[in-house]
């Protein structure tokens, strides 16, 4: 599913049958590309509570034990590479004419660097493709605004290369490749699944710059700069085409307009995920735990809590019958596929 999650697995950084605990979570991430300790628990705490046993959870699965099952409250469509569920029938095909898009917005090797500029663009393709493509396409607060933009934003952010002279890393064709697993020469890509690897030579992001959630944050709103639809919620009505935004203030009851969630979607998606985890029926202790993480997650940027969710607005959705679905699904009718 997430090929960084593969990569730390391959490498026995995470156990390799993909299931591991919040704490090896946290360990992976942090230690091997620089995530900081607030983002790194709270999505090692939520995955666990939300789509595992409350003490881990798998990086592939079904519903309830793992990446692949959790589509809508944490896997999303309009990923950059990985299938949309009601589109292709799967959410963990990797989409080559997807990859192959990314790929060629570089076209020269010497010079390529998929930074954040160039997935800012790639971002806004996506989420126009599933429009156009996905009678099904569901974007919600938290596997929306906040995981899909991770999917993105975390390609450059802790795939790229470091070093002295190039500090914020430069991602080009072959490590892109490597951590994708695909395989091939220029014209003849192809993926070779369950081979994602850490290239040689390569070197992470120092922990003293650490990507917490504030970065992420600021990141968000740069895709937001260009592509203001990221910030948007909604879906489309079951045909292609026909995305319909739901307001923010109907789903939480009056605790957040669109203004104030496109201010800081930071804020929106992370309460939005602790009022629908306080929704479900998890124990006072594992609430607690998900309830430290957020309020150390978002200290200093003064987000407004949610009371309640109003779960009904997203009665539009056919792509949302329930907030579980993968890793396969029927495909919609009127799906559009590409190779």
């Amino acid at each position: 599913m997430c090929p960084g999650l593969n990569a730390l697995a391959n490498h026995n950084y995470l156990p390799h049958n993909g299931f591991a605990t919040i704490q090896q979570f946290i360990d992976g991430t942090t230690g091997v590309y620089g995530m900081g300790e607030d983002l790194a628990g709270f999505l090692a705490i939520y995955g666990a509570l939300i789509d595992g046993d409350g003490l881990g959870w798998s990086i592939e699965g079904v519903p309830h034990t793992g990446i692949g099952g959790s589509h809508n409250n944490y896997e999303a469509d309009s990923s950059p590479n990985r299938a949309d569920l009601y589109q292709y029938g799967s959410n963990t095909k990797v989409v080559m004419e997807q990859f192959n898009h990314l790929y060629n917005m570089q076209p020269d090797a010497s010079t390529a660097n998929y930074n954040l500029e160039v997935l800012r663009e790639y971002r806004g393709y996506r989420f126009q493709q599933s429009v156009s493509e996905n009678p099904y396409f569901a974007y919600n607060a938290f596997a929306g605004i906040e995981v899909s933009q991770a999917a993105f934003t975390f390609i450059y952010r802790f795939m790229a290369n470091k070093s002295a002279e190039y500090p914020e890393g430069i991602l080009n064709k072959d490590v892109l490749k490597s951590f994708y697993s695909i395989k091939g020469n220029e014209g003849e890509l192809y993926w070779q699944p369950g081979h994602e690897q850490i290239p040689n030579n390569w070197y992470g992001r120092n922990k003293v710059d650490a990507y917490t959630i504030p970065y992420f944050e600021a990141d968000i709103l740069y895709f937001a700069e260009s592509q203001p639809e990221v910030l948007s919620i909604g879906c489309n009505a079951g045909k292609v085409n026909t995305f319909t935004g739901i307001d923010p203030a109907v789903l939480t009851n009056g605790a957040y307009t669109k203004e104030s969630a496109a201010a800081s979607p930071a804020c929106f998606s992370t309460e939005y995920a602790l009022a629908y985890a306080k929704s479900l029926s998890l124990t006072s202790t594992l609430l607690s735990s998900l309830t430290t993480a957020v309020t150390n997650g978002l200290s200093g940027m003064n987000c407004a809590s949610i009371s309640s969710l109003n779960q009904s607005a997203f009665n539009i959705c056919p792509g949302m019958p329930s907030l579980y679905g993968g890793p396969t699904a029927a495909v919609a009718p009127g799906a559009i596929q590409n190779n």
